[in-house]
């Protein structure tokens, strides 16, 4: 990816250019030490006058109400201008003057709206931070210091306010009591913050001539080394996952992580203001020798099996078949805002449309218009796609047919999700909950319901990624979650009463990808790839489970690489520089899920003994046992040195009973409680309750006995011996009322069970 910049010929401002933003998906908005307003037309490439500024102002800063840049309207909209003489100036969008405001006393350094764009936030010389109404009424005072704060930024969620203290950043909390933030940030005074509203990641640059990326409690995630210049601008795409650079004759584009993607020099002298256009495909830069530097993403390349598709120009794809070599040049009618690449189809946005190209046939797509054209992303599955935009979500077929519209709860704008927390199934779409980071909303893609009853999976702890697998039918929908602990838990999609928990997995994993044809999950840890052939093993036969995991050294990845893709058996991984490197696994595991899947166990078999592989036969051990096949289930333990499980397989054979034969398998995964209901659903109460005896859940045990009306002298008889046994007396109250009036007779409580056994 890099940038392809323009730069008018005529300068149309005639002294610096301090601060720039965009108005619209063409327009942008330019001020400089001329006092001049200037609007400027992408699509024809002409400015004109929009307002022009008294002698004594000179602007600093200018900020236009989100609600305007991602809705387009144009209507009872404004946008703010802050100074030096200590004023900031509220004009509409047709350029009128609507209020001057004394805000500060000397220079007015920076002005930001809110995201909501109802309040106002300034910083200036005299040290202030001050929120202000929509119509430029003072609320309050933020903080007081002794220096002058060069620049300031609002949170995500606009609780929260950035801002710089000399070499110092600071968070604050709106709340009068709360305490702020603060951390050591560079080694010369900082002069530009953001705050990304979708990752969360904050971006500073300084006069130390670094650019640092932080998280928002303050830990650094990225340092660049030292450029030739101070860096004197910085920008987040609105997406999160590009930003820019600024600094004398510089502009850098640089991936989230923090590596770079292009550098560019124009002669323009410092950079001082950057902005990104709504959709994330355009930039504008102000510059100080007053030229206004425009500047688009071009040469994103995707890949996926044989194909590679490259944006080769702002309206023009290519696609590479690598096999064969064969080439296709798609041009389209406007420009390209986002693509996505994968299960053979390519889906193109652009600026009203979107297109979806067949890989067996790229000259006839499907095409169907868009509400608009400020997508924020792209996800695929199998069996259909998801966009995401200002308004919300929408789930599309292949052929370009709307399949349903989930609506967000509390009116949560598409735009504000990511790929991170947002995953989309062939059935199924989990969403991390907007309005609490520690549940995850399932949508069924049908319909755009609520899956179930509508209640959410609940964690403990915050969630930062969402991954739901992408194979098999609908009982095999597995859902990955790994915590702000790292930790990684799998759960189960459809909510039944033997599969719906929540269950931790591994920890310290840094990245996650499902396998796109089987379900294979992989995950970075440290210095290792870890595979987990079938990760169901645990919920099957959680003893097994690290012989179904298959760990490799990847430390030439260096530090903190991601993983890209995982497709048949090759994963792909970016490392910190960005290169991109590919590894292949085992072959074996993907072959013996789809020989499974069919159900072709006695070839299942023959693969394993072919393989001699350990993680092999314990993936097949937990595959049969979950499909109730016995008798290859009693070939993969014993080849994993099982003995235990595999007399255990041959007990369970000679029960008559199939619901007996289903709840020792279930207990065998080590679902106690699952395995009772079973039993209690067929009829066989004394076998749920001597589950429990021989459990010693005794309180359990006698409860079932009570509600049944049955066998509660065989609970007191067991319990009384057991007490005798250990030497020890009644303790619990339930037994002590239950035992007075009944009598214990070992003899009919023996007939009893006999006659039990006998009708199973």
């Amino acid at each position: 990816m890099k940038l392809k910049i323009t730069i008018p010929k005529d300068k149309k401002h005639t002294e610096t250019v301090t601060c720039i933003a965009w108005s619209s998906a063409d327009e942008v908005i330019s001020t400089g030490d001329d006092h001049k307003i200037l609007k400027w037309n992408l699509v024809t490439g002409e400015s004109f006058p929009l307002a022009a500024l008294a002698e004594d102002v000179f602007p600093t800063d200018v900020s236009i109400s989100s609600s305007h840049t991602k809705t387009g309207k144009s209507s009872s909209e404004v946008f703010v201008v802050t100074s030096t003489d200590g004023k900031f100036h509220i004009f509409n969008m047709a350029g009128r003057l609507e209020r001057s405001v004394d805000a500060h006393k000397g220079a007015v350094l920076s002005g930001k709206w809110s995201n909501d764009g109802s309040a106002l936030l300034t910083a200036g010389e005299d040290g202030q931070i001050k929120i202000w109404s929509r119509s430029g009424m003072l609320r309050s005072t933020l903080a007081q210091l002794p220096c002058c704060i060069y620049s300031v930024v609002w949170s995500p969620e606009s609780d929260h306010v950035l801002y710089t203290n000399g070499r110092q950043l600071v968070i604050k909390p709106l709340q009068p009591s709360a305490k702020p933030l603060t951390w050591k940030a560079h080694d010369g005074v900082i002069l530009k913050v953001d705050w990304n509203s979708v990752n969360n990641l904050i971006l500073s640059g300084g006069e130390d001539c670094k650019y640092k990326i932080w998280d928002s409690y303050g830990r650094p995630l990225y340092s660049s080394g030292s450029h030739d210049y101070p860096i004197t601008s910085i920008s987040w795409s609105p997406d999160g996952n590009l930003f820019t650079v600024g600094s004398f004759n510089m502009l850098r584009l640089c991936d989230k992580s923090g590596w770079s993607h292009c550098l560019e020099k124009p002669s323009t002298g410092s950079l001082l203001n950057i902005s990104w256009s709504a959709d994330g495909t355009q930039i504008a830069a102000a510059s100080a020798d007053g030229h206004v530097v425009l500047s688009h993403c071009i040469e994103k390349r995707l890949e996926w099996c044989e194909f590679e598709v490259t944006l080769t120009g702002r309206k023009t794809i290519e696609v590479r078949n690598v096999v064969n070599d064969a080439h296709e040049t798609l041009e389209l009618r406007d420009r390209v805002i986002k693509m996505s690449l994968a299960y053979k189809h390519l889906v193109v946005v652009t600026s009203s449309q979107c297109l979806v190209y067949s890989t067996s046939n790229f000259n006839t797509p499907s095409i169907f218009d868009l509400r608009e054209g400020n997508i924020a992303f792209i996800q695929q599955s199998e069996k259909n796609f998801l966009i995401a935009d200002h308004s919300g979500l929408y789930i599309n077929s292949y052929e370009g047919r709307q399949i349903c519209s989930p609506k967000l709860p509390g009116g949560t704008r598409g735009s504000t999700l990511s790929n991170r927390i947002l995953s989309l199934g062939p059935d199924v779409l989990a969403v991390r909950d907007p309005k609490n980071d520690r549940s995850i909303l399932l949508y069924d893609t049908t319909n755009g319901k609520l899956l179930g009853d509508g209640a959410p999976i609940q964690h403990t702890m915050e969630i930062i990624e969402v991954h739901v697998s992408q194979c098999g039918p609908t009982s095999d929908r597995f859902l990955a979650v790994i915590d702000k602990n790292h930790d990684l838990y799998l759960n189960p999609v459809r909510k039944t009463s033997t599969n719906h928990r929540l269950t931790k997995l591994a920890s310290m994993v840094q990245s996650l990808r499902w396998n796109s044809s089987v379900n294979i999950l992989c995950g970075l840890r440290d210095t290792k790839l870890l595979v987990w052939f079938y990760p169901r093993t645990l919920f099957v036969d959680k003893d097994i489970l690290p012989q179904t995991l298959h760990e490799r050294e990847c430390s030439e990845f260096g530090k903190n690489p991601e993983l890209c893709d995982f497709h048949e058996s090759t994963v792909t991984v970016r490392r910190a520089d960005g290169s991109i490197c590919s590894i292949s696994n085992i072959p074996y595991p993907t072959m013996l899920h789809r020989l499974v899947a069919t159900e072709r166990w006695n070839e299942a078999v023959r693969l394993c003994r072919f393989a001699k592989l350990p993680s092999l036969w314990a993936c097949l051990a937990a595959m049969t046992l979950k499909e109730k096949d016995l008798a290859t289930a009693e070939i993969a333990y014993a080849a994993i040195g099982e003995v235990d499980k595999v007399e255990y397989l041959k007990h369970v054979k000679s029960i008559p009973s199939k619901e007996v034969r289903r709840a020792e398998l279930t207990l065998l995964s080590g679902s106690v409680n699952e395995a009772e209901a079973v039993l209690i659903q067929g009829g066989f109460t004394y076998r749920a309750i001597q589950l429990n005896l021989d459990l010693f859940r005794w309180e359990r045990a006698l409860e079932l006995a009570v509600k049944h009306k049955t066998h509660v002298d065989t609970v007191l008889g067991f319990r009384e011996l057991y007490l005798q046994q250990i030497h020890k007396q009644e303790t619990s109250n339930k037994f002590k009322q239950y035992s007075k009036g009944v009598d214990i007779n070992w003899e009919n409580i023996h007939s009893k069970i006999e006659m039990e056994l006998a009708n199973e």
